[in-house]
């Protein structure tokens, strides 16, 4: 009764008009940046930072973090809309979302991009009120062999993504963790494969870069040599009847991946370092394995939009909780929210919650209303959204270029990284000729970063010894765990084969 009693006090600070009216201004703000490609949350809540100074620092949270709210919708538009990731965050809804956009189905995505990333905010925002003090307890405990567990896991949940051909997923992600290792050694400082001493490589190959090339340049490429042409729109209808149908469409059809991405993506987002783009990509690894219909996935499923999307919004409000009772920032856009909340004399960690504790109830207030408010404006503008994929395919194709230059210029104002994104388009072209599933590719160069530091320092930690990874109480039986789920694959390969030798 204690926590019903501090969090109606702390929505109704939240519906303030100075915090109603930032919230608004927040998530509208938050779900167009989301939306465009090369900025996000990250650069979102950094851009818009000095802004807060003009009002109280409760009220400048809450404004931060409705944008971060507002962003993780946003990032679906652009991925189903444009086939672009407008934040590695949203590269899995570009799996099925893009192809249900391509069907003329843009609609029935984006309402379930909505209304799973409602129920993952909702769920996760209830978990992190009853079980904050204790959950940050477990993530603390999460060492380097912990993290790098947990990302084999990943991987391994992406095994099937891959369909039948094995041999092809394994090599995509070989070469994504290749990528990934370009620039330099994050514990050595040595630089490593820096092809032909171009300076431009020394600062790695970011991922924005990655995810423009292969979902903007390469779809588009892909596209006009599929249809030769002939596309001359997505002819997308819409509705206020086809509204209300799509949404008990998605209620239908959506709703395990709902749960998964939900549950899932708040735990994985809980971690320190871990954040909303491992927990959304492992939500639709797991969700396309215990799916009855694993094959209709990538090629337009509700459910492999659901689950990232109730993910990606689920470990936003996870990543929150290390850092309010820890002081340790779970994902990039909470290390700049931490940043703020210590200029404005805020001090985070596991005292937070006694000696500011009106604060921190209405930031969690602020959560719900937040979520309301994100997918009331989201489902708003879908029409909008729809509306974009009228525009016939000859300019659509050129928009979508000029979008992935722009994109990719205004993150790193490089020239190297246009060339990379425009070698990436041509090399994911390539690569869907000849039947290379690109995911686990996005996957590894996302992860990679972070699985190799936490291995080396694991094995620095063991002095070598890989048992580490299997003898301590947490990393044992995630490994375990990831380990059956990169060989169950192969079994039922093998098994498939013996059935008609016997017969």
């Amino acid at each position: 009764m204690e926590i019903l009693s501090f969090l109606s006090a702390g929505v109704l600070t939240a519906l303030e008009p100075i915090n109603l009216g930032l919230i608004l201004v927040g998530v509208t703000v938050g779900l167009f940046i989301g939306a465009m490609p090369g900025l996000g949350s990250v650069n979102g809540v950094a851009i818009l930072l000095p802004i807060t100074f003009l009002v109280p620092p409760a009220s400048a949270i809450i404004f931060l973090a409705a944008i971060y709210y507002g962003a993780m919708y946003g990032g679906a538009i652009s991925s189903i809309s444009l086939g672009i990731p407008g934040a590695s965050t949203a590269v899995a809804t570009t799996f099925d979302g893009r192809p249900l956009a391509l069907q003329g189905r843009a609609s029935l995505a984006l309402v379930t991009a909505a209304l799973a990333s409602f129920v993952g905010g909702t769920v996760a925002t209830v978990f992190f009120t009853l079980f904050a003090p204790l959950l940050a307890t477990v993530a603390l405990n999460f060492g380097p062999p912990e993290i790098f567990a947990l990302m084999l896991l990943a991987f391994a949940t992406f095994v099937g993504l891959g369909g039948d051909d094995i041999p092809k997923t394994v090599f995509s992600i070989c070469f994504g963790l290749v990528l990934a290792t370009v620039g330099f050694d994050t514990i050595s400082g040595e630089p490593r494969l820096v092809l032909f001493d171009i300076q431009g490589f020394m600062r790695g190959i970011g991922f924005i870069v990655l995810a423009i090339g292969v979902y903007g340049i390469g779809e588009m490429i892909w596209t006009i040599e599929q249809t030769r042409g002939e596309i001359t729109s997505t002819n997308p209808r819409m509705t206020a009847r086809g509204l209300v149908s799509d949404a008990k469409e998605a209620v239908r059809r959506g709703w395990k991946g709902t749960w998964i991405g939900s549950i899932l993506g708040f735990f994985v987002g809980v971690l320190p370092a871990a954040g909303a783009t491992p927990g959304s990509l492992m939500s639709y690894g797991v969700a396309k394995m215990v799916s009855k219909t694993p094959q209709e996935y990538g090629n337009g499923s509700p459910d492999g939009v659901a689950a990232p999307e109730a993910a990606n919004n689920s470990a936003s409000t996870g990543s929150m909780l290390p850092m309010l009772t820890l002081g340790i920032p779970g994902s990039p856009t909470t290390a700049i929210l931490l940043g703020g909340m210590v200029m404005w004399g805020l001090t985070p960690g596991p005292r937070l919650f006694l000696d500011e504790s009106e604060f921190v109830w209405s930031l969690i207030g602020s959560f719900y209303i937040s979520n309301v408010a994100a997918v009331l404006i989201n489902l708003a503008f879908i029409p909008l959204f729809v509306w974009m994929l009228r525009m016939p395919f000859t300019i659509l194709a050129p928009l979508i270029f000029v979008l992935s230059i722009v994109g990719g210029f205004a993150a790193s104002r490089s020239i190297h990284d246009l060339w990379l994104i425009v070698i990436f388009g041509i090399a994911a072209f390539f690569m869907r000729k000849f039947d290379y599933p690109l995911a686990p590719a996005v996957l590894a160069i996302v992860l990679g970063p972070i699985a190799e530091p936490t291995l080396r320092q694991s094995l620095l930690l063991s002095s070598g010894d890989p048992t580490i990874f299997f003898t301590r109480p947490i990393a044992g039986p995630i490994t375990v765990i990831a380990i059956v789920l990169i060989l169950l694959p192969a079994f039922r390969l093998l098994r498939r084969k013996r059935v008609p030798a016997q017969g």
